[in-house]
């Protein structure tokens, strides 16, 4: 097994060679060209684009690897197949570490991709996020004090002490700069010292004093044992200095591929020399533009770099040598600090066990989800106030003919609550999505521990809206059953509540897009509401719709508290003459209503007076096609949605965050 330790900084004096080269051959990448809602017209052959097209180059242990180019020219894609995240089958070319091609599993371990996004919990300070990333990243062997110095250590070489304890902030609540906001997002991704960093435009929307305070700190991670491997869109001379190669593409080719320094002698020999005291990388943009407008294009000068580097390859004595296997390299590194693992001849998955990882998850959702009070507050306060206007609405409901359709309206809107008002958790996953595809691409836990996790902290938020709910309107709308009534409406309501944040959070994994996420979300409740029973009996709806009346998520709970409420009985609403009520007889005098019982009496062959029970709570119960389930079936129909949601929603990570282009 690999053994993980905790990394220490390498001065780059002790560094005797270089371990690592990375090298990539010849790498092309196509892609089809969708049609837009994937209609083509005739017999048109698909457009095929060429995102890279034989670019060829080496990255080394110690120094910083730059990919320059326009917006489209191919940055972003090249580092994608440098770091294993495209299809191999999609990717033409080879990619080698010290000469060997490395499994994906190897290359989770040993590297490390940040985003162009710092994708972060707001609400955790610095260093909480630095140290959720090594519960994630270091191993159970290390000791949490070794995990908190291996912290302690990253904050300094990060140059982030003195906003260790400051909240990484959002647009609503302040927090560090953008500047230490990116090189937090760089600390989350290398706690576990690995050897290859990619990164994807690590200066984007930087100030030049951030990007170059960024670039320093890149440089430092290079000189402890990395290969540091960047995209860059137009760095400053500053940066420049920084860097130990550059690749500059164009159309997904490469017209330069050097050291920095050696940009004037190459233009010069282009025949387009550069101007005394001219930023070299946007005169190099500006030209590979000018050229691109042309008619030839950068064709000559495509050429005129494989030339270069085809002179370069014959005269140049490379200083840089590597005689070890990728073994022996990176048993040497971690004998170095570097790699918080074992050996090279096992290595694991993941570093914790799924139940570890289930509570460091809930830890971390707690933290960040306590302290946005006024969130809480807000949902709090919207399901009491509905609830304060039901129980105003619905005050004391008789027992009457009139009184049974109120409480019926009255069970379908407050049911039809429980799941609307679940819809504000939509955002949250979409929030996080980005973040949990980062975390999970290096296998920072499993997808079945982040679902248990993000459902066990639900729970208790949910049960204290559900005790809110009931207690403000069981007992003022006047509904039947007494304590055992009042504790199954609770679990009825908790049970609704689960079920409906659970298809909420199904729907925010297999939809990334927020506003279609409420349009989905909503026109699936509205048929739910439609065909649960309330608007129109079971047996009145026709048979090609009839289905949707089982997967209503709202049948099964409304038939519950109907069951909780009618399925008594001694229990009467409807006695002798309110059988004339909300009917033309009703303004009649009530001798003509008593004549008119006895008449009914001697038509039915029955005695009907004032005092005769009509229709029963089971009655009522059986009029509106309520037989199927008794109340406890219905609540666990309830429960088992909200599971099927909850697996469903692990599946849809499971297929939806591969992290790889196709």
């Amino acid at each position: 097994m690999l053994r993980r330790d905790v990394v220490i900084d390498v001065d780059v004096s002790e560094i005797p060679s270089v371990q690592f080269i990375l090298a990539f051959n010849d790498l092309s990448y196509n892609v089809i060209l969708q049609k837009r809602f994937g209609l083509r017209f005739g017999h048109s052959p698909a457009q095929i684009k060429t995102l890279l097209n034989g670019i060829t180059g080496e990255a080394y242990e110690g120094e910083i690897l730059a990919v320059l180019g326009a917006s489209g020219a191919g940055k972003s894609t090249l580092i994608d197949a440098l770091a294993g995240r495209i299809e191999e089958g999609s990717l033409k070319g080879t990619v080698t570490l010290n000469g060997e091609a490395f499994q994906s599993r190897l290359l989770r371990v040993i590297s490390a991709y940040v985003m162009q996004e710092d994708l972060m919990f707001p609400m955790l300070t610095v260093e909480e996020t630095l140290m959720f990333a090594a519960e994630f990243r270091l191993p159970r062997s290390l000791s949490k004090s070794k995990k908190r110095d291996r912290v302690e250590t990253l904050i300094d070489q990060l140059g982030l002490r003195t906003v260790k304890n400051t909240l990484i902030g959002d647009e609503g609540h302040r927090g560090v700069s953008g500047g230490e906001r990116r090189r937090v997002s760089i600390g989350t991704d290398i706690i576990h010292g690995p050897i290859l960093l990619f990164l994807d435009e690590p200066t984007s929307g930087l100030d030049s004093t951030s990007a170059f305070m960024v670039v320093q700190v890149l440089k430092r991670i290079a000189r402890s044992g990395s290969i540091v491997i960047m995209s860059i869109h137009q760095p400053s001379c500053r940066v420049m200095e920084y860097l130990d190669r550059i690749i500059v593409l164009s159309s997904g080719q490469s017209v330069f591929s050097d050291s920095p320094a050696t940009l004037p002698l190459f233009f010069s020999e282009f025949g387009y020399p550069i101007p005394v005291k001219e930023n070299n990388a946007e005169f190099t943009l500006d030209l590979i533009k000018e050229l691109e407008g042309s008619s030839e294009g950068t064709r000559g000068l495509v050429e005129f770099n494989k030339n270069w580097q085809q002179k370069k390859l014959r005269v140049r004595q490379e200083p840089h040598h590597n005689s070890s296997t990728l073994r022996e390299a990176i048993n040497a590194s971690i004998s170095r600090g570097k790699l918080v693992s074992t050996s090279f001849s096992s290595i694991p998955s993941y570093v914790n066990p799924w139940w570890i990882e289930t509570v460091i998850l809930a830890k971390r959702y707690m933290i960040n989800w306590t302290r946005t009070p006024e969130l809480i507050g807000t949902r709090v306060f919207i399901v009491m106030m509905t609830g304060f206007l039901l129980a105003t609405v619905y005050w004391k409901v008789d027992d009457s003919p009139r009184g049974v359709q109120e409480r019926l309206s009255f069970f379908s809107f407050a049911m039809a609550t429980m799941f609307y008002s679940c819809a504000d958790g939509l955002p949250a996953f979409i929030q996080e999505r980005y973040i949990f595809l980062r975390e999970t691409a290096h296998n920072a836990y499993r997808r079945s521990s982040y679902v248990i996790s993000h459902s066990l902290v639900t729970l208790p938020h949910l049960f204290v809206l559900s005790i809110g709910f009931a207690a403000t309107t069981f007992w003022f709308v006047g509904l039947n059953g007494g304590l055992a009534g009042f504790i199954y409406y609770l679990l009825i309501i908790f049970a609704s509540f689960w079920s409906g944040c659970s298809f909420v959070t199904f729907v925010s994994g297999v939809i990334p897009n927020v506003m279609m996420s409420y349009m989905v979300t909503f026109g699936y409740l509205s048929y739910c509401l439609l065909f649960s029973g309330f608007y129109i009996n079971r047996d009145r709806i026709h048979l090609y719709w009839i289905w949707i009346h089982y997967i209503s998520l709202l049948k099964y709970p409304y038939e519950a508290v109907l069951h909780n409420e009618f399925d008594d009985p001694s229990r009467c609403f409807v006695r002798g003459n309110q059988v004339f009520d909300d009917t033309l007889m009703e303004g009649v005098s009530e001798s003509t209503k008593a004549k008119l019982l006895d008449t009914m009496s001697s038509y039915l062959g029955m005695e009907l007076t004032e005092s005769t029970c009509l229709r029963t709570g089971s009655d009522l119960l059986k009029q509106h096609g309520i037989e199927q389930l008794d109340k406890w079936g219905c609540l666990w129909v309830t429960l088992a949605w909200g599971f099927f949601f909850r697996i469903l929603f692990y599946f849809s990570l499971l297929l939806g965050s591969k992290n790889k282009r196709v």
